[in-house]
């Protein structure tokens, strides 16, 4: 039985994941799926950076805000729902595209899962973007969060009892402000402002960590994967800005991205 074609993108938090998804969507006939553990949960849309209705041009957007903010989701879950959409996506002639920055839960998919392997063939591309580059946009994404209403957003799962270690609230974002949301009406106007320019510090700390141990779990899985990911250097397109940065994208992210795809869906399955 030929098996039918998924694209699968990968990259760090901030590197343009969502951004290729829906331009090759847009392109190739596609549907995404979401690989982000935390943008599956109901809530956190500016903590989690979940992309907007008026972002997706008209593309179907699927598991995103589909989890009760206290339940557990697992890799096993993941895989469960995402074996399911894929199907129905194929099955009425679309294309699916995995896109989301939780490798583990692509690696479940990918590398464990016997039974996706045997109907599924998969073009991996990867976005990237050095450290040293991502960081200082990850650092300025989380200004504009604030702007957007983060520290609204994380006080309404503010709960003094509650766990970090479960559901949502692991979400960055939302534990680093616990000390604030605990000691704001304590405290005076000045030491409250320091609690909170000290967790949104953290924030922007733990944010970076998070993209190191992203690209960590990438160069991992492009082992497993022997040689099978195709890297796109993104830099320039972070360096540039106005239309020379979309220049740039288009010419070294999204153009080679469309002739892989291309190659890729006129070739038989293995």
């Amino acid at each position: 039985m030929q098996k039918a074609k998924v694209a699968v993108i990968l990259g760090t938090t901030g590197a343009g994941k969502s951004r290729l998804s829906i331009d090759l969507a847009t392109i190739f006939g596609g549907e995404i799926l979401n690989s982000d553990k935390i943008q599956m949960y109901k809530g956190l849309n500016v903590i989690s950076n979940k992309i907007k209705d008026e972002e997706r041009r008209g593309v179907p957007h699927h598991l995103l805000g589909i989890i009760d903010p206290d339940d557990d989701f697992t890799a096993h879950d993941f895989v469960n729902h995402v074996s399911l959409t894929v199907d129905a996506i194929t099955k009425k002639g679309s294309f699916p595209i995995i896109a989301g920055g939780s490798n583990s839960f692509i690696k479940a998919l990918v590398i464990d899962d016997i039974q996706f392997q045997s109907k599924y063939e998969c073009c991996y591309l990867w976005v990237d973007v050095p450290m040293p580059i991502l960081h200082p946009f990850l650092e300025k994404r989380v200004d504009k969060m604030v702007e957007r209403g983060l520290v609204k957003e994380a006080r309404e799962f503010f709960n003094p009892k509650g766990d970090y270690t479960y559901g949502i609230r692991r979400s960055i974002g939302v534990p680093e402000l616990d000390e604030y949301f605990r000691k704001e009406t304590l405290v005076d106007s000045a030491t409250s402002a320091e609690l909170l320019a000290e967790a949104i510090r953290q924030i922007k700390e733990n944010t970076c960590k998070l993209a190191s141990r992203q690209l960590r779990n990438i160069l991992r899985l492009a082992q497993q994967l022997e040689g099978r990911i195709h890297r796109l250097e993104a830099t320039e397109a972070f360096l540039r800005r106005g239309t020379d940065a979309d220049e740039a994208w288009d010419r070294l992210v999204l153009g080679p991205s469309i002739k892989i795809l291309a190659r890729f869906l006129s070739e038989k399955t293995k």
